[in-house]
């Protein structure tokens, strides 16, 4: 009985052509990627980090093999090791090479289920923006469970000097960025309670950066009151924010704060979406 054919030698047949076999070298060098994509996918689904010994048994290595190529990629900051309990976890690297391919499809499905909970919890509507040029664009947003909701839609403008998602980007901005801003804005009044004066803007900025939080209270919808607070991504930047929004006679301002710690916690939850640990200074945006 004639003895099956490789695939190796199925390939030469059909080509014509002859494959040369991998060397010993190069399969090793196949075999140790393998393994270290294991790894680092391993310890990716430990949040609080993974010891060598279970991380070893997790991927079936020894803990020699183990310790080396670990310590290879720490070396090359794609994992790093805490000093208090010598656990790993995923380093920075990683994080930027996924925010480098992350769009808006893909912060929109991420941001979707987080004001979908945040609506559930409040009642209120929820929206997710970015910065986009001068401006501010809803990326995602979710209609409260309440009556009298506010009337937006993806893909919506808004202006930063009286929105609360538009005074938290405004917040990232350097102070050299925000000058900038203000000599090219033009801050028009959408309600008697827009802010149209630039040192009053600028005091408004300088204690949305100390309080980490944004208020809009009736001045882009007179009978609208709103609170935003930061999203950011592996780097610490801030790149969106997460806003709630609802009727002045039904949100008051002890209503709002009540609302603020459920933005916070769905603000912190998808910061951590984006790669953020909450282990380094925030820095400013460098987008113009």
């Amino acid at each position: 009985m004639p003895r099956p054919r490789s695939k190796l030698s199925t390939a030469r047949a059909r080509s014509g052509t002859a494959v040369e076999p991998a060397s010993e070298g190069q399969r090793a060098g196949v075999q140790s990627l393998g393994r270290a994509f294991g790894i680092m996918e391993e310890i990716a689904r430990h949040r609080d980090g993974i010891g060598l010994a279970e991380l070893s048994k997790r991927v079936g290595l020894h803990n020699s093999t183990t310790f080396h190529l670990v310590k290879t990629m720490v070396s090359l900051g794609y994992v790093r090791q805490l000093k208090d309990t010598k656990r790993y976890r995923i380093g920075r690297p990683l994080f930027a090479l996924a925010a480098s391919a992350l769009d808006e499809v893909e912060m929109t499905s991420l941001a979707t289920p987080v004001l979908e909970a945040l609506s559930r919890e409040t009642g209120e509507g929820t929206q997710f923006a970015v910065r986009s040029g001068d401006a501010v664009v809803v990326l995602a947003r979710n209609s409260g469970q309440g009556a009298f909701q506010l009337s937006d839609r993806v893909g919506g403008i808004r202006p930063p000097h009286c929105t609360a998602i538009g005074k938290i980007m405004l917040s990232s901005l350097t102070p050299e960025q925000f000058d900038r801003f203000l000599d090219r804005a033009e801050l028009k009044a959408n309600t008697p309670k827009s802010i149209v004066s630039a040192d009053k803007l600028r005091r408004e900025i300088d204690g949305v950066r100390k309080a980490g939080l944004a208020t809009d209270d009736g001045e882009y919808d007179i009978e609208l009151r709103c609170v935003a607070l930061p999203v950011r991504d592996f780097s610490a930047q801030i790149i969106g924010a997460i806003g709630l929004s609802g009727p002045v006679w039904r949100v008051s301002h002890e209503v709002l704060q009540k609302h603020t710690r459920a933005v916070r916690a769905a603000a912190e939850r998808l910061s951590a979406e984006f790669g953020y640990t909450g282990d380094s200074e925030p820095r400013a945006s460098a987008a113009e």
